[in-house]
């Protein structure tokens, strides 16, 4: 079992992000318990050792608040994992504490290494800094060999095993480890009744699948019900935070702990955050993966951490969602566009104004003011000239957004046309399609210098439904909902030379067109670069 721990910034000054965050707890995780009063929480299971243990948890921890966030390396983590990082971490850190990152590796035939590096990138990336890294109990457990379909659903027969003796138990538990029994044919299930009713969950099970860390030398594997507890109680977890799902799982926590007669946190669990015009499940992602729909899991159509970053999304805009989301026992479903609007208050701060157009239209200045090319003085950020500017070449040749252009005038139309003339933006002249002349007006325009742009079309989205795994709303299945114009490749578009030379993952605004990200495929004298939101909020389109 790997384990980091992962420090939150202990006893120092708590950031405007984590107290957002607790701004907006409500209902019951306003009532945690603090440390080593454990059994004050409703449902907690207190035996007569339980004083005794929190008393040497204290001793451990010194009363600090420590919490764990678990994920399964077997895909890459969500913007649903996002919402359960800052909760978990932002609770540690807000009250002193620290959180570890554990992977749940008990699948291995669903898990990659790529998967363990991405978890650990992508907790980083949003801001979390590293601090550092069973038996059977008579008459509590036993071996089984009821088949896996026997045990399956909500009132499976009862095993004719339960009662085997312990000694005997033991040595079947030693032929399992030792590789004597094929996939399927043994168990070791505990006994007791889960909080749903579903009775003896297994502990360990036989796979001849190889971990990518001990190879094939284990061949029996713990299921999570035997492994998270333990782990939990292991590392003197304080608040085991999980979302709602786990809940009938709370009563083999606390019965595993109790029956080894181990500290036991308390698990509390949380509504999931779910947004609409996407699918975030593994399995459903691989399939978009393998029939081609979405190149990889960072695709930046997806709702991945890894495709949000490839898209541009700043990690404190999706930290500042999830604090204006909140916790609560409900599980909250989110338009994008909400996501989206922390993206453009982090950005409008963040990223350097250039120019670009997308359908470039041919200019030629026939009376251009000077012999040579003119260098151009434009603001990062025209709002706050003192940000600095870049220099942009100003030459006879320019080019405009075909759009910015009309043979006939209709009403209300501001852009370049016949005896319209229009003012190039930070240039300080006016072109006219005869000649040049000082009115007022402005036209978007860039220099010759080309860079490929990959842009998002303006949906923005991969699915034309709010719910497409919904099928009274997509009957035909979410491969069927798949937008059409949700990609679309500019391959002839300008840049200003000012973003020619920038890295994977700088940020631009492209003045009228939106933020714009380098994506990493750029090449030297082949820029690529996502659309990561247009300027204004539109929640129809995004």
């Amino acid at each position: 079992k790997v384990r980091r721990r992962l420090g939150t910034g202990v006893g120092g000054e708590v950031g405007t992000e984590t107290r957002s965050l607790l701004e907006q707890l409500r209902g019951e995780a306003l009532k945690f318990h603090k440390p080593g009063e454990n059994y004050k929480t409703e449902g907690y299971v207190v035996t007569p050792n339980t004083m005794a243990l929190l008393k040497h948890h204290l001793t451990i921890t010194g009363g600090q608040v420590r919490t764990r966030f678990p994920p399964e390396p077997n895909g890459i983590l969500h913007i649903g994992h996002a919402k359960a990082i800052n909760f978990n971490f932002g609770y540690a850190k807000a009250n002193g504490g620290v959180c570890f990152l554990r992977y749940d590796d008990t699948n291995p035939e669903k898990e990659e290494e790529k998967y363990f590096t991405a978890i650990r990138e992508m907790v980083e990336w949003l801001g979390t800094a590293w601090a550092g890294e069973g038996r059977i109990r008579p008459g509590a457990a036993y071996v089984c060999h009821q088949k896996v379909e026997e045990i399956k659903g909500h009132n499976p027969p009862p095993s004719p095993w339960r009662d085997r003796p312990v000694e005997e138990s033991l040595l079947l538990f030693e032929d399992m480890r030792k590789g004597k029994f094929g996939e399927g044919e043994a168990t070791l299930r505990m006994k007791l009744v889960m909080e749903d009713g579903k009775m003896d969950p297994v502990a360990y099970r036989v796979k001849f699948t190889p971990h990518h860390r001990t190879g094939d030398k284990w061949c029996i594997y713990p299921t999570y019900d035997y492994t998270h507890c333990l782990c939990d109680s292991i590392e003197h977890i304080t608040h085991s935070l999980c979302t709602k799902e786990f809940q009938a799982r709370r009563s083999s926590y606390f019965w595993l702990c109790n029956a080894l007669d181990v500290y036991c946190p308390v698990q509390w669990e949380y509504g999931r955050l779910n947004l609409l015009y996407t699918v975030v499940s593994k399995r459903k992602i691989i399939r978009l993966v393998e029939t081609g729909a979405v190149r990889d899991w960072d695709d930046p159509r997806l709702f991945t951490l890894t495709a949000l970053r490839r898209r541009g999304f700043p990690p404190e805009a999706i930290n500042n969602f999830c604090a204006r989301v909140g916790v609560t026992v409900a599980q909250a479903t989110m338009e994008p566009h909400l996501l989206e609007a922390c993206v453009r208050e982090v950005l409008n701060e963040q990223a350097p104004r250039a120019m670009a157009v997308l359908e470039p239209l041919k200019v030629t200045i026939t009376n251009f003011p000077a012999l040579k090319a003119l260098e151009v003085l434009v603001p990062n950020f025209p709002a706050d000239e003192s940000r600095g500017f870049h220099k942009v070449p100003f030459q006879p040749t320019v080019y405009i957004e075909e759009t910015d252009f009309r043979e006939e005038v209709d009403k209300g139309y501001k852009r370049l046309a016949p005896g319209q003339p229009v003012g190039l933006r930070h240039a300080g002249y006016v072109i006219a399609v005869q000649n040049i002349i000082k009115v007022g007006g402005s036209g978007h325009w860039a220099p010759p210098g080309k860079a490929a742009i990959v842009t998002l079309g303006r949906a923005l989205r991969a699915f034309l439904h709010k719910n497409p795994e919904d099928p009274s709303e997509v009957p035909g299945g979410f491969l069927s909902d798949l937008n059409p114009d949700s990609l679309r490749v500019v391959r002839s578009a300008l840049v200003d030379s000012s973003v020619l030379s920038a890295r994977p993952f700088d940020k631009f605004q492209f003045e009228r067109l939106g933020y714009f990200s380098v994506d990493p495929d750029s090449e030297e004298g082949k820029m690529v670069f996502n659309r990561t939101v247009t300027l204004k909020e539109d929640p129809g389109k995004a």
